[in-house]
């Protein structure tokens, strides 16, 4: 987490700010870059939303304008950490290296299991039940809608070889 992020992935965050894809996906490629990290094994985490989490403040520090949680949502101490990585990236200040070192040294102690699939898919199954099923539901006609017609011809055909 210490670490800058690969140029690759600033490529591909600044190409979705300039396609105006949303805030959150520009800062998923930073998530993706993280679940990477740890399947290479450069560094661990506890759980799968740990490595959400990190790919998340990576992409607020980097710049990307990812708001933190409303009060309520998330820990305070959630919160404050989101608020602190947001205000750094929108200002620049200097990244202190003792303590991006002291993160990185503390992440490398931990299992790499969290990036796994299973991990991942888990994570995924217990957001999305917390939605509920209402949402759950608009969110899919929302994606749906999104796809275009070649793109969602191509997932019907798909689907319907299974």
């Amino acid at each position: 987490m210490g670490t800058m992020p690969e140029k690759k992935t600033l490529e591909r965050a600044k190409k979705a700010k300039l396609a105006r894809k949303s805030p959150s996906t520009q800062a998923g490629e930073f998530v993706r870059e993280e679940i990477e990290h740890v399947r290479q094994g450069k560094h661990g985490a506890r759980s799968a939303k740990q490595v959400i989490a990190i790919g998340l403040s990576k992409a607020r520090r980097a710049g990307v304008a990812l708001k933190p949680p409303a009060k309520g949502s998330v820990s305070e101490k959630t919160r404050k950490s989101a608020e602190s990585a947001y205000k750094k990236g929108q200002s620049h200040e200097p990244i202190f290296q003792t303590r991006a070192v002291g993160r990185e040294n503390a992440l490398k102690r931990e299992p790499r299991a969290a990036a796994s699939k299973t991990a991942l898919s888990r994570q995924v199954v217990a957001a999305a039940k917390k939605r509920g099923p209402v949402a759950r539901s608009m969110a899919a006609k929302k994606a749906a809608a999104t796809k275009g017609l070649i793109n969602r011809s191509a997932a019907a055909k798909k689907g319907a070889q299974r």
